[in-house]
């Protein structure tokens, strides 16, 4: 009798490196198959403009529908797209994919505002979800070089320019367009690119037609910098 609880018992700690171990295998499955199904996701974005993202779903479904519709990068008013890079990421063109200088900045005043890259909130939009969390930064850190490897800097500007919010339930610049201008984004004058771009994070607390005094400078400042990056050539990498 003592032989066979014996022979239970060392059985029953056998079977515990063999259930972790086979836990471990499904755990490496499961990474490597969610690996290759983002690889094959940021391949096929790298083509074609995504027709909706985890964000506008969840939007749709609260909401009971959303305004959006997808243009080319030809359809936008080229002033717009250079008013959200000068309001959201300056050194667009000279980076791949984070920018360190504002990094530092930002890490040196004790925040992270200003330090996400157009290419990173492409990534967050497309591929992950909103909210902070390290699991999601971590993410993010994975996917932002693949995409700016596989996609020209042109369609991650168009992608953003396609996803981004710019109000309760409007998404993509063709909906604020003609929701607050009543005009297509290709018609888009520079005053009122400079007022969608100023809206810019924060759309659902800003209101492009009826600016607040601090929106009015943040479109200040993005019609400025607009100017100045076609000037200096840091607006190149987009401008067809």
């Amino acid at each position: 009798m003592a032989a066979k609880r014996s022979s239970s018992r060392s059985r029953r700690k056998g079977a515990l490196p063999a259930g972790r171990e086979a836990l471990r295998k499904w755990g490496r499955r499961i990474g490597l198959g969610a690996l290759a199904a983002a690889a094959a996701l940021v391949l096929l974005f790298a083509a074609i403009t995504p027709p909706m993202t985890p964000y506008m779903m969840s939007e749709r479904m609260r909401l009971g529908g959303i305004s959006h519709e997808t243009v080319s990068m030809n359809a936008i008013a080229p002033v717009m797209a250079r008013s959200v890079v000068a309001a959201e990421d300056a050194n667009f063109c000279r980076h791949w994919g984070f920018d360190m200088s504002a990094i530092r900045s930002a890490m040196a005043a004790g925040s992270n505002r200003g330090a996400s890259t157009l290419s990173q909130q492409v990534v967050k939009n497309v591929f992950l979800w909103q909210g902070r969390s390290w699991v999601r930064k971590a993410l993010e850190a994975v996917l932002t070089p693949a995409v700016e490897l596989t996609w020209s800097k042109r369609h991650i500007l168009n992608v953003y320019l396609n996803v981004a919010e710019f109000g309760e339930g409007i998404f993509g610049v063709q909906a604020a367009a003609r929701h607050y201008f009543g005009v297509d984004a290709a018609n888009l004058t520079a005053v009122q690119a400079a007022r969608l771009a100023a809206i810019l994070p924060n759309p659902k607390q800003r209101d492009p037609v009826n600016p607040t005094t601090f929106v009015r400078g943040r479109s200040q400042a993005a019609l400025s910098g607009a100017a100045t990056i076609r000037a200096d050539g840091r607006a190149g990498c987009f401008q067809g």
